[in-house]
């Protein structure tokens, strides 16, 4: 190795070592509701006012916020403008800052928050155990798996729950628009799993002839709003299923094991009719020569469910098995945007 490709090779080291200051800084950015301050504004503000309208009981360290700000605007975040006349950096708010506001409905600010707690970046550490031993991470560290985790925490719990609303949103609009035959002659329809049901909720508005019923552990539905069109349920879907012309599961699959997702669909095969019944899945499916961005973003979620649950996204030969190991032989799946795929099974 000559001089350059050692400056290289280690420059490569680094960039991946800093990953983890750059996802704080972002989750420092909404803790400090930075995204906020500056999209009230309608120009660039000195770094001098943007700290005096941080929320705090004592002056913010300005030198430390400049640090903060320095990396965010290389990531692209935010702006910084240099005046020619050398005076004051004024900071500025872009499209993507948008993502970061805490009272938007558009805004992953939730979903940050959730994945850069404590709680859940100390699993991470543990990851090397994941190897050695199985299982998640999570379980290691708290001594149970997450959703138990989050029935005992009622402010992890909403958190959770708040982290999914702005991607379920986006996603399911995406399917409503560019699948929606894949609702017709459906006329009752459960979300196993489906949080407090803003999901189904979104589908029933857009598609009113099918009757909604949301389905997850009752300490997620006794938290859940009353939405029009949709019936709560509360139970386990290792157990059963209610019974429903079709089943819709986003994001449930890629929790589980093999094994328990063979589980999940028996169940669900024992929901829906034989004849004309199907199960809707809305899943990330890996693309191991993929060049677009989501395509690492998805690399990261794959982790990610690791880390927290023992389990793995999935590319389409795994789907393949999955499904017919589960008594779903028959399916076709389309990417309904560059993170998430529709993949629409029927029983034999």
């Amino acid at each position: 190795m000559d001089e350059y490709e050692a400056i290289q090779s280690q420059a490569t080291i680094f960039k991946s070592l800093s990953g983890i200051a750059h996802s704080m800084a972002m989750k420092c950015a909404i803790d400090l509701r930075l995204a906020d301050i500056l999209h009230s504004h309608e120009n660039p503000i000195a770094l001098s006012l943007l700290a005096s309208s941080i929320d705090s009981s004592t002056p913010p360290d300005v030198s430390a916020l400049k640090c903060v700000m320095r990396l965010l605007v290389r990531d692209q975040i935010f702006t910084a403008h240099e005046p020619a006349d050398g005076g004051e950096t004024l900071y500025g708010a872009t499209k993507i800052s948008l993502w970061l506001l805490r009272d938007s409905e558009k805004s992953l600010s939730s979903l940050v928050s959730m994945c850069l707690q404590p709680s859940t970046v100390t699993p991470w550490c543990y990851l090397s155990e994941c190897v050695k031993q199985g299982g998640s991470a999570f379980e290691k560290v708290h001594g149970c798996e997450l959703f138990e985790f989050a029935s005992k925490n009622p402010d992890f719990n909403e958190l959770f729950n708040n982290a999914l609303v702005a991607p379920t949103k986006q996603v399911i609009k995406s399917i409503v628009k560019q699948s929606k035959e894949a609702f017709e002659n459906v006329g009752s329809l459960v979300d196993v799993g489906g949080g407090t049901g803003q999901a189904i909720a979104i589908i029933v508005n857009e598609i009113p002839h099918i009757n909604g019923i949301n389905f997850d552990l009752p300490h997620v539905v006794s938290t859940a709003p009353e939405w029009i069109g949709v019936k709560q349920v509360g139970g386990n879907m290792f157990e059963s299923i209610p019974k429903a012309d079709a089943i819709f599961l986003k994001t449930i699959l890629h929790n589980w094991s093999d094994k328990q997702c063979v589980e999940i669909l028996k169940k669900c095969k024992e929901a829906i009719p034989k004849e004309r019944g199907k199960i809707l899945i809305v899943e990330r499916v890996l693309n191991p020569e993929g060049s677009h961005e989501y395509d690492e973003a998805k690399s990261f979620f794959n982790l990610l469910m690791l880390v927290n649950h023992g389990s793995k996204e999935r590319n389409q030969y795994e789907w393949k098995k999955l499904l017919e190991d589960g008594g779903f032989p028959r399916y076709e799946i389309i990417e309904v945007d560059p993170t998430h795929s529709l993949i629409t099974a029927y029983p034999e």
